[in-house]
């Protein structure tokens, strides 16, 4: 099984920046790809980026390209969201998630953390 512990969320103004933080716990096959979603009410979770533990296969939404940046310490089973820039629209529950492959969808991914809010004011 695989554990996903979300930590780093908060509020902050527009043009500001936060860092999200996922400590993985469990099989490392299970969660070779590390990924970060999003929800904001009343809309779909989305992706925002995502990573295969050996580095390869980064990928970022057109969202946020350019503000985002995924990252991972394997010695702590940790991954990373740098978030600059952010923008109101940024405003969402973020959630890391973690499988064998990188899927594109949401469907795609079993394991799953709790979500950590994620408030951007103009």
């Amino acid at each position: 099984q695989v554990r996903l512990v979300e930590s780093g969320g908060g509020s902050v103004q527009a043009g500001g920046s936060l860092r999200l933080s996922c400590a993985a716990f469990g099989d490392t096959y299970r969660r070779n790809c590390m990924g970060w979603f999003r929800q904001a009410p009343g809309k779909e979770r989305e992706g925002v980026a995502r990573i295969y533990r050996s580095g390869g296969g980064e990928y970022y939404a057109d969202s946020v390209k350019g503000r985002f940046t995924i990252s991972q310490d394997n010695a702590k089973n940790t991954v990373y969201l740098q978030m600059n820039s952010l923008k109101p629209e940024d405003t969402a529950m973020y959630y890391c998630a973690a499988d064998s492959y990188c899927g594109a969808l949401a469907s795609d991914f079993r394991y799953w953390g709790q979500g950590t809010q994620v408030t951007v004011s103009s």
